[in-house]
């Protein structure tokens, strides 16, 4: 059994993160702030489950915290943190980003500070897709990246940094990992699956951002966390791994299936493209694929459908 550090473990992956690790028979401590980014309500809803398991621990703080980090970290025996914990979305990045480095920067530093002070055996930081920004796609973890195109991007690459820095510095084991838009049941309500299934059921008009020919990398939810669980099982360094599907959709597309899952039709209107939105992303999963034997199983449609499913039966 290890014993694990999550931060932001109430959130949409960590939570899923939790019940996985916990399932898998190690201890897990969740540390979250429950910040108001959407109802703190909801976060506590996901824990429900690993609150029930004796081998789990919440602890309510803030990753800026040192003094909260160093009690955790002198009364526990940590083996790995998985720092999962940060100030999530582009548009608001762009209004606040002070705030973004704040807590995505310096959080992250203050946890790998404590990683070099007490031996903790390893790092991982979940990145982004956003740090590739206008880079032709597909992406791959050895592109240069000229320019991040918002804040919250510039910010998950400058963690990336940091770690790299660290690594270099205390040697200390890292993985940092790149999500590409993660859904599945409890994704976060104001990311765009979900979004556009709660207007579309409720009769509202839907918001899309330009021709709707932009297109994502969908990666559903259990997809993401065997890849965190590979990352979490592979002896390394440093390394940087893209976690994705590798099969894009179009908007157009993905509103038309959700339109069909859900029996109903979406009343569309279209508008500017904002800023700090990329045009399309793509994963190169062929790292991961051979070193962590990552394997993403669930194509958009049954995400989608799974994604419904949870979402009418959900109070």
């Amino acid at each position: 059994m290890s014993v694990f550090l999550v931060t932001g473990g109430s959130g949409f992956i960590g939570s899923h993160l939790c019940e996985r690790l916990l399932e898998l028979g190690h201890k897990v401590i969740n540390l979250d702030n429950f910040n108001d980014f959407y109802k703190p309500s909801i976060k506590r809803n996901n824990i429900l489950v690993a609150n029930a398991n004796s081998n789990y621990e919440l602890i309510e703080g803030d990753i800026r915290d040192k003094n909260i980090l160093n009690k955790i970290l002198d009364n526990n025996k940590i083996d790995i943190i998985v720092h999962l914990g940060a100030l999530a979305g582009v548009r608001k990045s762009i209004i606040n980003p002070i705030e973004y480095i704040d807590v995505d920067v310096g959080g992250t530093v203050n946890l790998l500070q404590a990683c070099k002070d007490k031996n903790i055996k390893k790092f991982i930081f979940a990145s982004s897709s956003s740090v590739y920004g206008l880079n032709g796609i597909p992406f791959r973890e050895d592109d240069y990246i000229d320019t991040p195109v918002s804040p919250y991007a510039a910010s998950k690459l400058s963690g990336e940094l940091y770690c790299r820095t660290y690594n270099h510095l205390y040697k200390i084991p890292t993985i940092c990992l790149r999500f590409f838009t993660v859904y599945g049941p409890r994704q976060r309500p104001e990311m765009a699956i979900h979004r556009f299934v709660n207007l579309i059921d409720n009769g509202q008009e839907i918001a899309i951002f330009g021709n709707g020919k932009s297109s994502r990398d969908y990666t559903y939810i259990d997809d993401i966390i065997d890849g965190i669980i590979g990352a979490i099982n592979f002896e390394c360094n440093f390394e940087i791994f893209n976690l994705g599907n590798s099969s894009p959709i179009v908007l157009n597309n993905l509103i038309d299936l959700i339109e069909q899952k859900l029996g109903k039709t979406a009343y569309k209107r279209y508008m500017r493209v904002q800023k700090g939105d990329v045009e399309h992303t793509h994963a190169d999963i062929n790292k991961a694929k051979n070193l962590l034997g990552y394997n993403p199983k669930v194509c958009i449609e049954e995400g989608i459908e799974r994604f419904v499913k949870w979402y009418t039966l959900t109070p």
